[in-house]
């Protein structure tokens, strides 16, 4: 949702640094600024109206008419109603920014017919989508910006399903500042939408409500080279209608590429949602906050992609979950998984012998570029923390997973487990092992654990595993199962 609050603002203000303007708000600077906004559409759209500009005292009013946009649709697949053209307004400012800002809304209806599929019935409704922001030509992007909505609606509905989603009102802020590298911007944003709502049903999913008070985010980018990115993107529209590159642009698009690797030094995101729940007739659950987190970091012959997700004062309560196995239902939970050592320069080299003209080579030029991503094709795949924290148990693994990416049997790994309270967990499983005769398997293996286990200085019980690649397996130094 954010990023499509921000694209409707920061492609519009990309067109106002291909040209200079003067001073003086007059028609001949408008028509300069529309025929800038008009070389980012598709030719098939900049010649149909959909952009003008005309002086508004000391600014630009920017005016898009979404209809004439989509009039070449055609109308036995799509239909629409309610679409009125949006405005914005920009303004040049002494310091050689622009000032841009606007104030729309959004009350649509419609449905559409994919092949093969049945109708499906939609609406779509922004209260009011509010902006404000400085736009800096030096690197063709928006330097910061202000974005707030008031409620928004969406539905959609077809035979077999129906889903519906709302927030009371969401806020958005972007800033920049010069990255570390010359030529190169760091970006973060961060914002909140509060009063979330989604319903789904179907013929075959009894239905699901999910809600959360309010759902935080925040990214950051670093090290984007804006300016050649920008023109990346120009390429692409001026070339959208094409179906094959011709040799001598294809040269071009791959040159342009090459100098803007890396595309960018590092990114993360965090997304929390504060009070989440779960409601269906198969049961009722939440939890008080639950993050997600991505990161992208690393040199670019070392890259590291990682993924995060914590859940914290989980509730679950449901039918299909007996009574007596309520306390093994985690209250805390949390992931951390990670990829590691990935060559993106590799990948790059060989990526951009990829054929743009559509020749026969392209699909293998792209494998070879993904095997290049893995050095030698081996896969590192990172555990720093997987735990769980019942009334009945408290367990961790944290590990390493060494592969290839060309089959599933070679690998290697190199695990910790600890465990608190292993006793209060054998006795619990050994309680439910009177009533489910299969549970007293488990309870021999967990005291078979006990007895290979060391234990830490804080009263965990420890396991240091090792699979080596010949099929041996060590625990705590001891020889579990010999080589294959």
């Amino acid at each position: 949702m954010r990023v499509n609050l921000i694209a409707a603002t920061s492609t519009i203000a990309l067109a106002l640094a291909s040209a200079a303007y003067a001073a003086d708000i007059n028609q001949a600077g408008a028509k300069q600024v529309e025929e800038s906004l008009t070389k980012l559409l598709p030719k098939s759209v900049a010649k149909d109206g959909f952009v003008t500009v005309n002086p508004a005292g000391t600014r630009y009013e920017i005016i898009y008419d979404f209809v004439k946009l989509l009039k070449k649709v055609e109308p036995g697949s799509f239909a629409i109603t309610g679409l009125t053209p949006w405005s914005m307004f920009a303004t040049p400012l002494d310091t050689g920014l622009w000032s841009v800002e606007g104030n729309n809304s959004l009350n649509v209806s419609g449905n559409f017919t994919a092949p093969g599929q049945p109708r499906t019935d939609f609406t779509y409704a922004i209260d009011a989508f509010i902006f404000s922001g400085i736009f800096d030509p030096a690197i063709s992007y928006l330097r910061s910006g202000d974005f707030s909505t008031k409620a928004i609606n969406f539905s959609s509905k077809s035979e077999a399903d129906e889903v519906s989603a709302s927030f009371d009102g969401m806020t958005y802020k972007l800033t920049s500042a010069d990255g570390a590298a010359a030529g190169t911007t760091n970006f973060a944003t961060s914002g909140s939408a509060a009063g979330f709502l989604e319903k789904i049903s179907s013929r075959e999913v009894p239905p699901v409500e999910i809600r959360a008070d309010a759902i935080d985010f925040a990214a950051a980018v670093n090290g984007l080279p804006a300016n050649k990115v920008r023109d990346i993107i120009l390429f692409a529209v001026d070339h959208a209608d094409e179906k094959q590159l011709a040799g001598a642009d294809s040269d071009k698009l791959k040159a342009m590429l090459r100098d803007a690797f890396p595309l960018l030094t590092s990114f993360n995101e965090t997304i929390d949602f504060n009070n989440l729940t779960v409601s269906s007739a198969a049961g009722n659950g939440g939890a008080k906050n639950v993050n997600y987190d991505v990161t992208l970091d690393g040199p670019t012959d070392a890259t590291r992609f990682g993924v995060g997700l914590t859940a914290q004062q989980i509730s679950f309560a449901s039918a299909i979950v007996p009574a007596a196995y309520s306390a093994f239902v985690p209250r805390e939970l949390q992931l951390q998984f990670a990829i590691e050592d990935m060559d993106f320069t590799a990948f790059g080299d060989e990526f951009l012998k990829v054929d743009f003209t559509g020749g026969a080579s392209s699909e293998e030029s792209g494998k070879k570029a993904v095997e290049r991503l893995f050095k030698g094709g081996e896969l590192v795949m990172d555990f720093p923390k997987i735990s769980a924290v019942s009334g009945v148990y408290d367990a961790e693994i944290s590990g390493k997973i060494r592969g290839r990416v060309d089959t599933s049997k070679d690998y290697s790994m190199d695990a910790t487990v600890l465990a608190r309270d292993l006793d209060k967990t054998i006795a619990a499983v050994q309680e439910l092992a009177k009533t489910n005769a299969d549970l007293n398997q488990v309870s021999f293996g967990l005291m078979m654990a006990k007895g290979f286990a060391k234990t830490d200085p804080d009263g965990r019980q420890r396991w240091d595993i090792s699979v080596a690649r010949n099929g041996s397996v060590t625990i705590n130094g001891q020889v579990i199962k010999g080589a294959d």
